[in-house]
C-alpha cells in the first residue's frame, strides 16, 4: 500500500506485484510494481511503469489500489510467454475471479498493444484443452511438451473413482481412456508414509484397470523423444483396447 501511495493518486499495484495480490501468479522479486499515469522515476524499490489505467481496469484488494485480474494477464502477456498466460487464467478460473471487463473485452481494447496476440492464443487454446487446475512447474511444463510431440492433452489434477468407496487424484488423466501419468518433481514423495501412500494408490489403480506412467523432470529433459514415443504407444494402445473391448461387449 505505502508504494501506491508514494507513486500518486491514480496509481495502482501492477504487473507481478498485483499478479501475488490476487494470488494468480507467485513473484519472487522484490521490486514492487506500480503503474501511474504520469512519468517518474523507480526509487526506494519501487517499479513504475506509464500508462493510463481506466476504471474499469481498476480494483481494490485487500484495501489495495490494484489492476484487475484481466488488466493484470494483459500486461504481464507484453513479457511473459503464452503458456504462463494460459496458467494465470486457469488459475483465475480456479479463484472464481471474475471481473465485469473480460480479457476478451482488453483485446478488442487494445489490439496493437504489445501481448494482445499471446492472450488471443492463450484464450482460444482454453477452448481446446481439458479442463483441470496444474500445481506445480513441472506439470505446466508438461503442456508445451506434449503439444511440441503432437500429443494429444490430458485432463489435470483429476479425480478417478475406483470400487465404491474410493477415490484418488492424479497428475495427469487422458478422458477416455485408462492412461494415467504422474509427474514426479523435486517435492514428491515427502517421507516414507506419502511414499507408501502413493504406492498403494498406483496399485489399487492399475487393478482396476488403470495405466500409471511417472515421469521426473530429468526425464522430459535427457530422453525427451523415448518419453514422447513410450506415450504415444501407451495411449494408441490403450485407445485400441477401449475399442476392442466396446466391441466385444456389443
Amino acid at each position: 500500500m505505502a508504494a501506491v501511495l508514494a507513486s500518486g493518486p491514480e496509481a495502482v499495484l501492477s504487473h507481478w506485484s498485483a499478479a501475488a495480490l490476487w494470488m494468480i501468479r507467485p513473484n519472487s522479486r522484490s521490486l514492487v510494481e506500480v503503474t501511474t499515469a504520469h512519468r517518474s522515476r523507480s526509487w526506494k524499490g519501487i517499479e513504475r511503469h506509464v500508462s493510463q489505467v481506466p476504471a474499469d481496469e481498476r480494483a481494490v484488494a485487500e484495501g489495495i489500489p490494484v489492476t484487475s485480474v484481466p488488466r493484470t494477464t494483459f500486461d504481464l502477456a507484453a513479457t511473459e510467454d503464452v503458456d504462463t498466460v494460459v496458467a494465470m487464467l486457469r488459475e483465475a478460473e480456479y479463484l472464481n475471479l471474475w471481473d465485469r471487463l473480460s480479457l476478451w473485452d482488453l483485446v478488442e481494447r487494445y489490439p496493437g498493444k504489445r501481448g494482445s496476440r499471446k492472450v488471443r492464443e492463450a484464450l482460444e487454446r482454453l477452448k481446446e484443452e481439458p479442463a483441470g487446475r496444474k500445481r506445480s512447474p513441472l506439470e505446466e511444463r508438461f503442456n508445451p511438451f506434449l503439444r511440441r510431440h503432437r500429443l494429444s492433452l490430458p485432463r489435470y489434477n483429476d479425480w478417478i473413482s475406483v470400487g465404491n468407496d474410493r477415490r484418488y487424484q492424479v497428475d495427469c488423466h487422458w478422458p477416455g481412456t485408462n492412461q494415467i501419468v504422474e509427474l514426479d518433481g523435486w517435492q514428491a514423495h515427502k517421507g516414507r508414509v506419502a511414499f507408501r501412500e502413493d504406492k498403494a494408490r498406483d496399485r489399487r489403480l492399475t487393478a482396476a484397470g488403470y495405466t500409471v506412467t511417472h515421469l521426473t523432470w530429468n526425464q522430459l529433459d535427457d530422453e525427451p523423444g523415448a518419453i514422447a514415443a513410450d506415450l504415444r504407444a501407451l495411449l494408441m494402445n490403450n485407445q485400441n483396447r477401449l475399442s476392442r473391448a466396446a466391441a466385444t461387449s456389443t
